[in-house]
């Protein structure tokens, strides 16, 4: 598969020094390959004044004009590029500066070379559904966004079970006590929905699992529906909720309020390094067919 990429932007959120040097030494990388990078706006503000030597670009900028996105950081950075840039499904890749990093794949010390190898059209490309989230009140819409990982709904500050209605395809499920619920997608399911007990999800399945958080029932189990469902939540009383969008935004959610979530149109285009493989990445991750500790 091949692709030209003649506009290739750097994004990325630093907590160190090293993310720092690796962005600006991927800038230079790719600027010795001919094509002059990109430096999202807030990225280069973050870096200084060396990042002055190369082209600053907004969000809007890169969605409309650019061919690939390097992301520099970890799963949550990436993720939040993946929403801002959903709507123009510019290709991303990541360099993995974080910890586990499911999504990141480009590791800081082959990170040129894997980069170069993706620009002479060596990658696999991959498509991921994101969800379809809106909030309504009273009837009306108040709060709509993305989600590419998942959609949490939990008790907030409270110290107290929530409790709310679950209906799928407008068909009553049941009323449940817990501490939430977690609606993820099959890229989501290898993160929170994971920590929970649920089930992990083949990037290429057509799923959607719910998982409940901590339910005061024992026949409460994680499922997994078709990515067709619609999937509704209504707060019930006496507590009021929170709702979470990739862990990076939230709205609060009264009693009464509705939770409705759809697959969305839109998807997310992920590069690959040519050798990639979603088993060997699991096993690497979670540590699968590890030796035993002593």
């Amino acid at each position: 598969m091949s692709r030209k990429f003649k506009n290739v932007a750097l994004i990325g959120k630093f907590q160190s020094a090293d993310g720092t040097e690796t962005l600006l030494d991927l800038a230079r990388f790719l600027r010795g390959r001919g094509v002059e990078p990109w430096i999202e706006q807030s990225t280069a503000g973050a870096i200084g004044k060396a990042a002055n030597d190369f082209i600053s670009a907004t969000y809007e900028e890169i969605a409309n004009k650019g061919d690939l996105v390097v992301v520099i950081g970890g799963d949550g950075t990436l993720l939040n590029a993946a929403r801002r840039l959903g709507e123009r499904a510019v290709p991303l890749v990541g360099v993995n500066l974080g910890r586990l990093g499911f999504l990141t794949d480009l590791s800081r010390a082959d990170a040129a070379r894997q980069l170069g190898e993706i620009l002479d059209g060596q990658y696999r490309a991959e498509s991921r559904f994101m969800l379809d989230a809106e909030v309504t009140r009273g009837g009306n819409r108040f709060f709509h966004t993305l989600a590419l990982n998942d959609v949490v709904v939990n008790r907030g500050k409270l110290g107290r079970m929530i409790e709310f209605e679950l209906t799928v395809d407008s068909q009553f499920v049941y009323d449940l006590r817990s501490d939430g619920m977690i609606v993820s997608t099959p890229t989501g399911s290898t993160a929170y929905a994971m920590s929970a007990n649920g089930p992990i999800l083949h990037p290429g399945v057509g799923g959607i699992a719910l998982v409940p958080l901590v339910p005061h029932a024992l026949s409460a189990r994680p499922i997994t529906l078709p990515d067709s469902s619609c999937i509704e939540i209504v707060l019930m009383p006496p507590n009021d909720a929170r709702i979470h969008f990739d862990g990076a935004t939230y709205c609060d959610m009264r009693v009464g309020d509705r939770l409705r979530i759809v697959r969305s149109a839109l998807e997310v285009r992920l590069l690959h390094p040519e050798g990639y493989s979603y088993f060997a990445m699991l096993r690497e991750k979670l540590h699968w067919s590890a030796a035993p500790h002593g």
